[in-house]
């Protein structure tokens, strides 16, 4: 290895080659020629690759860290108010779990960005009115024990306004300078993979705990899920907001290759999927529950769309992946189209309500969107246009889609009458 060193010295590609061939053996046999090769430039270069010493991790400066346990606290307090106050838990969550969370978020992103004080303080204030706005809504005047369909919608919408704005800081809150969007997408795509590590380890804590209790004759389960397991929950996106922003190491390669494996799968599962609906004999014209998974589908597939697009950069395109997601983008307009058809069908066979109209908008957004995604992928894949403007036009209609969540959640009860 000495010899075959000494001979390509001038040939930096023979010395890498060199290099991946036998890692081990090139360091030892170059660290045993390097007192004789000092003062050449290529020489000190591969000194330097060798004998780097990568940093200690860096956690965030003591001011983020105090922050973050703050936070997590603060959510952990947040998440435990019914039993605080006694209030009824299913009023307290499925109008309040958004802003446990998400509210938090936003101010970890503020305060990192800096923010103005101006814009903290709309962020603030939309925030309260949404707060406001929820918990005064209305149960259902007709049945109390089936909850307004305009209240279902708003409690669904608020946390994806929410996520919104969560974006809007997350990219600085400057919008005359441009919102990163693409770099949030990619953002949730990592603080997925990070939440489900840290829910795996504290599922693994949570059945070792339990059972070493129960071993010493001590029944801890319902304290612990009451207690300790809700207030985790709360804690989580957090902890893994911060863990994605001070390590990204920890998910910037896992991210984009769970987006690979995913895609073709997601794809081959899709196809079968068309195909057996076609032989079920179920149909979502006439199957409103039908209808829904096949819309939980759609979203599911077009999240997993973009993260994937998000994660594939011009340095790094793969064309068979780019082919798999335009494939994936394509069946996706397919199951959007029928969707939307079903709800126009639903609408004028039966009228319209809140959900059929909530619908009904999510679906042409989606499709417009899918549309304008699929001519973009099939530009990239033909190399007729750069992989940037992917990116951009998925980016281009997060913006659109705030929009609409403002508006069910907060015009459609009033539009609706409360019903």
């Amino acid at each position: 290895m000495r010899n075959e060193i000494l001979s390509n010295l001038n040939s930096p590609g023979q010395l890498e080659k060199l290099y991946r061939t036998n890692k081990p053996g090139f360091r030892t046999a170059f660290d045993t020629l390097y007192p004789q090769l000092r003062g050449n430039p290529l020489a000190e270069g591969w000194y330097q690759r060798l004998n780097y010493v990568q940093e200690e991790a860096f956690w965030g400066t003591p001011g983020e860290r105090v922050f973050v346990i703050a936070a997590s606290l603060l959510a952990a307090l947040l998440a435990q108010l019914p039993k605080i106050l006694s209030l009824n838990e299913a009023f307290f969550y499925t109008r309040n779990v958004g802003f446990i969370v998400l509210p938090l978020l936003i101010a970890y992103f503020a305060r990192k960005n800096r923010i103005s004080r101006k814009t903290a303080a709309w962020l603030a204030g939309g925030i309260l009115f949404a707060i406001i706005f929820t918990n005064a809504l209305p149960h259902n005047a007709l049945s109390r024990s089936h909850p307004a369909d305009t209240l279902v919608l708003a409690c669904i919408h608020v946390p994806l306004w929410l996520w919104s704005l969560l974006g809007f800081t997350f990219g600085g809150g400057k919008p005359d300078d441009g919102i990163n969007w693409l770099g949030f997408l990619r953002y949730n795509g990592e603080l997925a993979v990070v939440i489900a590590l840290l829910l795996i380890a504290g599922g693994l804590t949570t059945a070792l705990t339990i059972n070493l209790f129960r071993l010493s004759g001590w029944q801890i389960e319902t304290f612990y899920f009451n207690y300790v397991v809700i207030s985790g929950l709360a804690a989580v996106p957090v902890i893994a907001t911060f863990l994605t922003q001070t390590q990204p190491v920890l998910v910037n390669k896992v991210a984009p290759v769970i987006a690979s494996l995913f895609s073709p799968v997601a794809l081959v599962m899709l196809v079968v999927y068309l195909a057996a609906t076609l032989f079920s004999g179920k149909d979502p014209y006439h199957d409103r529950d039908f209808l829904l998974i096949f819309n939980a589908l759609l979203v599911g597939v077009m999240a997993l769309i973009f993260f994937s697009v998000s994660e594939n950069t011009p340095a790094g395109r793969n064309p068979a992946q780019l082919l798999i997601l335009f494939l994936l983008s394509a069946v996706t307009v397919v199951v959007n189209g029928i969707a939307l058809s079903a709800v126009l069908f639903r609408i004028t066979e039966w009228g319209i309500t809140p959900n059929r109209a909530a619908v009904l908008g999510a679906n042409g957004l989606m499709l417009v969107h899918l549309l304008y995604l699929g001519i973009r992928l099939f530009g990239a894949m033909t190399r007729q246009t750069d992989l940037a403007l992917v990116g951009r036009s998925m980016a281009f209609f997060l913006p659109v889609y705030s929009a609409w969540s403002a508006i069910v959640a907060f015009g459609f009860p009033l539009l609706f009458g409360f019903k």
